[in-house]
């Protein structure tokens, strides 16, 4: 390439750059106030210390179980990537339908690889108390779950593997878009794919819901429960789809007594908050970010086996793919816990309920057994949430606001 051509292509690329940033500092924007700060929470003031004992122990094995899992996953799919190749020589598939055998063949042995990781989350997770699933239970679960994964990460190797043939090594500036619009379609067709859901049945919790709805500027949102109790006591809720599939969902432990109306409030008023400031789209802008750079960096490294035309160049993409998600997992645990942030302060401005939330997050913590104040790796690594001390400073600084008063 003559001076030119190269200064021509500097030049797009920092042009790149500047709209990727530009797009990442639009979806950041937050309605909490810039530079709100937060005040010191003691945790032993709302917590016992065996209680704070027992919530640190119970993190710590499954933050120590997700570590593991996460280096075996790494190792497995890097013997893959330097072997997985070989295999395509009992194949008579065709180009794409080798390479689509060899990414499932690869994802069939990470689950294997898993499975024991996930078992005993499962038997920590019995032995407090948290959850009830039978093993079987778990492994079926699991075994579906992958059937799910093998259905995308066939479509998505197909779609790539024609693309890289047609348009050789500037295929993923096509696939990123692509797979971004698929993530969107996903998003939009979710809430089909949440097993036994029914209406929100309590007229006094449709009531409350109707009126969060209507001040955080989402009137109409449907609030279902999902029937999760056979399997699991902790609570939670979620907020699903866009348009006219947006809902919120609330498990049924939240509605087994422990909680009352007035929490359950603040939690609707959450998952309202999400739909109301667009979380669900802003993820799919940030996934779509991540796709282009990540997208590029597997058709580098593909070259080595010819590009993601070729099927054995598959088990390296699969192995880049899955690295490079783990190594951004703390960005995005970064982007959710700031959208979580935001949907307990779009809470507070919708219910006006300070001590109420506070009680809440008290409460989530003991029954969950959530660690009010995790080590820091932990903190960066794992939690998509900010932590309870966290949520309850953020009631007291917005209490503390002259608005709120």
């Amino acid at each position: 390439m003559r001076g030119g051509g190269r200064a021509l292509a500097g030049l797009a690329l920092l042009a790149a750059i500047a709209l990727w940033a530009l797009a990442a500092h639009e979806l950041w924007r937050s309605s909490v106030p810039a530079g709100l700060a937060l005040p010191h929470v003691d945790v032993h003031q709302f917590f016992s210390t065996s209680f704070l004992h027992r919530s640190s122990s119970f993190g710590s094995f499954l933050d120590l179980d997700r570590l593991l899992a996460s280096v075996t996953l790494l190792v497995v799919l890097a013997v893959y990537a330097r072997h997985g190749h070989t295999l395509m020589r009992e194949s008579a598939a065709g180009r794409i339908g080798t390479g689509v055998l060899l990414g499932m063949l690869g994802f069939a042995v990470v689950w294997l690889a898993q499975v024991p990781f996930g078992l005993a989350a499962v038997w920590w997770e019995r032995r407090h108390h948290i959850s009830h699933q039978g093993y079987g239970a778990s492994l079926l679960e699991s075994f579906f779950g992958l059937g799910s994964r093998f259905l995308f990460i066939a479509l998505a190797l197909a779609v790539a593997m024609g693309l890289a043939r047609a348009l050789r090594r500037w295929w993923w500036l096509a696939a990123a878009p692509l797979f971004a619009a698929l993530a969107l379609l996903s998003t939009f067709l979710s809430i089909y794919l949440i097993p036994s859901t029914h209406p929100l049945r309590d007229p006094a919790l449709a009531a409350d819901a109707r009126t969060f709805a209507a001040r955080e500027g989402v009137p109409g949102t449907q609030v279902l429960v999902q029937r999760v109790s056979r399997s699991i006591t902790a609570p939670n809720a979620e907020a699903v789809g866009i348009g006219p599939t947006r809902r919120v969902i609330l498990w049924d432990t939240l509605l087994d007594g422990r909680f009352g109306r007035r929490e359950i409030g603040v939690v609707t008023a959450h998952e309202l908050g999400h739909i109301a400031h667009g979380h669900l789209l802003r993820r799919v802008g940030w996934l779509a970010l991540f796709l282009l750079p990540a997208t590029a960096l597997v058709a580098l490294l593909t070259r080595g086996r010819g590009g993601l035309a070729r099927p054995e160049a598959v088990p390296v993409a699969l192995f880049a793919f899955v690295a490079l998600q783990l190594l951004t997992l703390p960005l995005w645990t970064l982007v959710s816990r700031h959208e979580e942030t935001e949907a307990d302060w779009s809470a507070l401005q919708a219910t006006h309920e300070p001590a109420t939330a506070r009680g809440l997050f008290e409460r989530l913590a003991t029954t969950s057994l959530a660690n009010p104040d995790p080590p820091a790796w932990s903190y960066v690594l794992y939690a998509n949430h900010p932590t309870i001390a966290q949520r309850i400073a953020l009631t007291e600084a917005w209490q503390a606001r002259p608005s709120a008063r």
